[in-house]
Parts: C-alpha cells; structure tokens; sequence
C-alpha cells in the first residue's frame, strides 16, 4: 500500500539574497512540481515550497537539490520538514516570542546530522540579554530590539555552523505552519 501523501515544507538556503543566486517562485514550483509533488507552492520569495508527498524527507531533499541545480545552475541547500516536525518545533517555542518591534526571534534550522545534544554548547550567547534554545531540528534566539546591537547571534552568522542552516524568523515559521495545515 502507498503511503498517503503528507504536508511537506522545504526550506532553501540563500536564494534571492542581495540580487544573488536568483530562484523565480513560478519556476521553482514547476521544478519541485515536476519530481511528483502535489499541491505545490511558495510562500515569500526566500525559499519556502509547500507541497504533498509520501516519500520520506531523506530521499526527497537530494531530488530537490539537484533539480534546482539542473534548472538554475547553482547547489541550493534543502532542509525538509514534515508538518508534525514543524509543530514539535513551535511547540518547543514560547507563544509570546515574536518578531515585533519589542523583540526579534530567529529559527535557524539545522540539518539532521548537526541536530544533537550538546549542539548549543558550541554556540556563544550571553543569556543575561538573549535567551538561545534548541528545540527539535533549529535552535531558536529571542532577544529584545533594544539588546539587539550587543547581542551574540552575528558571532553564530559568522560561524562555520550558519553555513549548514537556513533562517526564518518567528512570524514566517508560524505562517508556514499554518500553510502545512491548509494543505
């Protein structure tokens, strides 16, 4: 028996960045569309592709991956979750962090293979001013605007490790939540 097809999102690293490594979302939908997925959509043009699928995340994100460098001409890394893993994420998450004018909260996912225990001991945060957790597949920073300018999230931007994840901030990663829902 097939496995029925499930809410899937993808998340592409650094697309459409300064005038960089340009993805059109039409295009893009039509190239993840043609590997098999249904009801396939983009959310804001940072890459973010909703669709339906029964494969597993595993074997899906390398099809994905070469698909978009056959169409683009360029590696685009892709980290995939299903809709169970992005709500164990939220609910991992403070309902009251945001990204408002009061605070800033970033989830910056992790590929699999870095997602462990221990992962925020490599990360430098100074928690009097900035709480970072790891929550399941991303390690989540709150940190209020006006702390923002001493805070510690540009030493991890600069860090070997931001060059494995993508970020979304808070209000995207609910937005996309509810999107997998709809599907």
């Amino acid at each position: 028996m097939a496995r029925r097809p499930s809410p899937h999102l993808a998340l592409l690293r650094g697309i459409n960045v300064g005038g960089k490594n340009k993805v059109g979302m039409a295009t893009l939908r039509e190239v993840v569309g043609a590997l098999g997925c249904d009801d396939v959509r983009t959310y804001i043009n940072s890459g973010n592709v909703l669709f339906r699928d029964a494969r597993s995340s595993r074997t899906l994100a390398p099809k994905i991956e070469r698909a978009i460098e056959d169409e683009f001409g360029f590696p685009v890394a892709v980290q995939l979750r299903d809709l169970p893993a992005v709500r164990r994420l939220l609910e991992a998450i403070p309902d009251d962090w945001t990204n408002d004018s009061e605070q800033k909260t970033d989830v910056f996912f992790v590929p699999g293979e870095l997602d462990k225990p221990g992962l925020l001991d490599s990360i430098v945060h100074d928690p009097e001013i900035e709480t970072v957790l790891h929550a399941p597949g991303a390690v989540v920073w709150n940190i209020s605007r006006r702390n923002q300018a001493r805070g510690n999230a540009i030493r991890l931007v600069r860090s070997d490790l931001y060059q494995r994840m993508t970020i979304r901030n808070i209000n995207t990663v609910r937005k996309l939540r509810d999107l997998l829902e709809e599907l």
